[in-house]
């Protein structure tokens, strides 16, 4: 099934819009999958999954070059997507809720689903914090940050994770932890500040 979806993929990616068609209902469950646990880790019952799913995928597949390398890689880029998704929302409600009042305008019709969304407000600042400090990552150790796109956004295996970055299951391991443990750190520090 995965080299099924793995040669859907690269046919679509070449353009082949049959193939496109007929690969969506085989990566579907496993989108929902992901969404669901975000879901759960955020403990938000009104998230609409399947909004997430259909604003991720548009995002992975309107791309001018979609994944199509392996399934692992496909939803590695959609968990990364899914992680934007969330964090921009997110960002969005607490500059609202800090005073940033001024008029949102759309510049893409493809938000919509975000007045779907309904996180707390401690739900919101945890998840901005997260991105930011996810941010820091990036800056200081690109790999870990991918690895935690994949282990905590998407919910990968270690297996998984590493045939999408092309590494080995214990250097996903060994980054999962370090990453983990940076990540809760500065959480932490810009919780405080928000405090």
């Amino acid at each position: 099934m995965s080299d099924e979806i793995t040669r859907l993929l690269q046919a679509s990616a070449a353009g082949d819009a049959d193939a496109a068609r007929r690969v969506m209902p085989l990566i579907y469950e496993d989108l929902r999958a992901i969404g669901r646990r975000e879901r759960r880790k955020l403990d938000a019952a009104t998230l609409d999954t399947t909004a997430l799913v259909h604003e991720a995928y548009l995002k992975v597949i309107g791309q001018n070059q979609p994944p199509s390398e392996s399934r692992a890689h496909f939803f590695a880029v959609a968990s990364k997507a899914m992680r934007h998704i969330l964090c921009n929302y997110a960002r969005d409600r607490s500059r609202a809720k800090r005073g940033g009042g001024a008029r949102h305008v759309r510049l893409e019709s493809g938000h919509e689903f975000a007045h779907q969304l309904e996180l707390s407000d401690d739900q919101t600042d945890k998840l901005a914090a997260l991105d930011e400090a996810l941010q820091g990552l990036e800056r200081i150790a690109e790999r870990q940050a991918r690895v935690v796109e994949c282990r905590f956004f998407g919910g990968m295996s270690l297996e998984d994770t590493a045939t999408a970055l092309g590494i080995s299951p214990r250097t996903v391991k060994r980054d999962w932890t370090f990453a983990r443990a940076w990540l809760r750190r500065e959480v932490e520090l810009k919780l405080d500040m928000l405090g």
